[in-house]
């Protein structure tokens, strides 16, 4: 796919890789909307990326908001041509830690607005005959589960069988699915863990790059599932 003048949706994208994954797409031409809770960080990064970062101050997993959002944005002559869902929540805890607001709001966030954003852009892009690609940032804890990861991990699997089923089904319209696994990536995400960052940490730029990557590829190529790893994954 060639990113000029094309449409993109990035939730999750006022801080971290989302941010990343924004600015990189504006620097190859592209309009992106940025979805998050947080409209000031979306302001500001507003203010750096230009007019075509569209601050979009939405909860991803209240239904009727993003139906207005999705309702009210696109149209025959705005059609969407790449969803990346990228925003996401973790608290790794023992299980008899963990409380049920901190379960749920991973399963509300992770899972159902992903599902929410999916199926009512899916109906957007098969209106017109391109290349379309949705890309869904799962982890490699939804390859591989850890100790004190089970609410994460719960999550992070069901998108890597989520992403599985869905570029199975919509291949044929001209849809690419990728379900990109990183490893730990050195952003805010961690506050809400007992897990210490390094500088061994995959980098959010990095990462963001490599979704630019599998963005480009030809257009009867399809990456369906990537793992991403540092290559010294501590530092010694």
């Amino acid at each position: 796919m060639i990113l000029t003048n094309k449409t993109a949706i990035v939730s999750g994208a006022s801080s971290g890789l989302g941010a990343a994954i924004a600015k990189a797409l504006v620097q190859q031409g592209t309009k992106v909307y940025g979805i998050a809770r947080n409209l000031k960080n979306l302001q500001q990064i507003s203010d750096i990326l230009g007019d075509q970062f569209i601050p979009v101050s939405l909860d991803i997993s209240e239904v009727q908001a993003v139906t207005n959002w999705i309702d009210n944005t696109f149209s025959a002559t705005n059609l969407p041509d790449i969803l990346i869902n990228n925003a996401g929540i973790g608290y790794f805890r023992k299980i008899d830690e963990m409380n049920y607001n901190e379960w749920t709001e991973m399963i509300q966030t992770n899972l159902n607005g992903t599902f929410l954003l999916t199926s009512q852009i899916v109906p957007w892009m098969k209106k017109h005959e391109g290349i379309k690609h949705i890309i869904n940032i799962g982890s490699i804890m939804g390859t591989i589960a850890q100790p004190e990861s089970s609410g994460y991990s719960t999550t992070k699997f069901g998108i890597q069988g989520f992403s599985e089923a869905l570029f199975k089904e919509l291949r044929y319209d001209k849809i690419k699915v990728t379900c990109v696994n990183p490893g730990s990536i050195e952003t805010d995400f961690f506050k809400n863990s007992n897990i210490t960052t390094h500088s061994n940490m995959l980098q959010a730029d990095d990462i963001a790059a490599s979704i630019i990557h599998i963005l480009q590829t030809p257009d009867n190529v399809l990456i369906d599932s990537i793992t991403i790893r540092p290559l010294i994954p501590q530092v010694k």
